[in-house]
């Protein structure tokens, strides 16, 4: 089976929908025993009855910025299993609002679920998979999600564009630390994909919503089944010689990123 994750223990924040749902599935389709977690109680149990229909899932309800629970969750899933291959940091919080309706708040906010969750969650299963026997290349992969955003900002969209910056350069930067121990750590950027975030945001500015899927190359959104792939590619052991990347996944729009206007 393409690949095969039989035996791997993951980690997905934010699993509860969206592409953090959409690679749970994946992953438990492969073979992994997946632990879910989110901050809503209904909304993690329809995930864990739907991802349970595909393999192994627990879900476990959790806020990502509660620095304490996280680390925790990763300590005793990693107790539990006996180890820890993987962690995918795709919560995420969002705020759209010009800087001038801004509030330190909103800004903190989504520093706090975009940045330092995935310091704090990345630092923890660095610390378990360092101390595990080497699985092939690697003791252990992590996956951070960014944005497009992150790399050329929005207006209206100040803190989280700055925050998935900032989550861009620490996965290069923990990518460095994780690669002497057999740990590899990269991020995968979505461009505009069909999420509840993003069909919240399309009601609140269709035309800019609109305007921005016409300049998608591939003149459309991705599906979250899209990004769910590359995230399990760079999950595994065929992703081995990867490392300290941000690989785009967004219909060809990273190809006018760095061109002015």
């Amino acid at each position: 089976m393409a690949h095969d994750m039989t035996g791997k223990i993951a980690v997905v924040t934010g699993g509860s929908d969206g592409i953090g749902l959409a690679t749970a599935k994946l992953l438990a389709a492969r073979g992994a025993t997946v632990v879910i977690c989110a901050r809503r109680e209904d909304k993690l149990e329809a995930a864990r009855t739907e991802i349970a229909q595909f393999g192994k899932v627990e879900a476990v309800r959790l806020d990502v910025s509660d620095d304490a629970a996280f680390t925790a969750l990763i300590e005793d899933v990693a107790a539990r299993h006996g180890r820890l291959d993987m962690l995918v940091n795709n919560a995420m919080s969002v705020h759209y609002a010009p800087i001038s309706k801004l509030t330190l708040e909103h800004w903190r906010k989504d520093f706090a679920v975009n940045a330092d969750a995935v310091f704090v969650g990345t630092k923890a299963a660095m610390a378990v998979m360092a101390k595990q026997d080497i699985d092939g290349r690697q003791r252990g992969s992590i996956v951070n999600i960014a944005s497009t955003c992150g790399i050329k900002a929005l207006a209206n969209m100040a803190s989280y564009s700055a925050s998935k910056a900032a989550l861009v350069h620490f996965t290069a930067a923990a990518a460095m630390e994780g690669a002497p121990l057999g740990i590899r750590i990269n991020a995968i950027v979505p461009g505009q994909v069909q999420t509840a975030a993003t069909q919240d945001y399309e009601s609140r500015a269709p035309d800019f919503a609109a305007a921005t899927t016409r300049a998608i190359p591939m003149q459309r959104g991705g599906e979250p089944d899209e990004l769910a792939e590359a995230i399990v590619f760079m999950l595994s052991s065929a992703a081995s010689y990867i490392t300290g990347t941000a690989l785009p996944v967004d219909g060809g729009k990273a190809a006018q990123l760095y061109m002015p206007g």
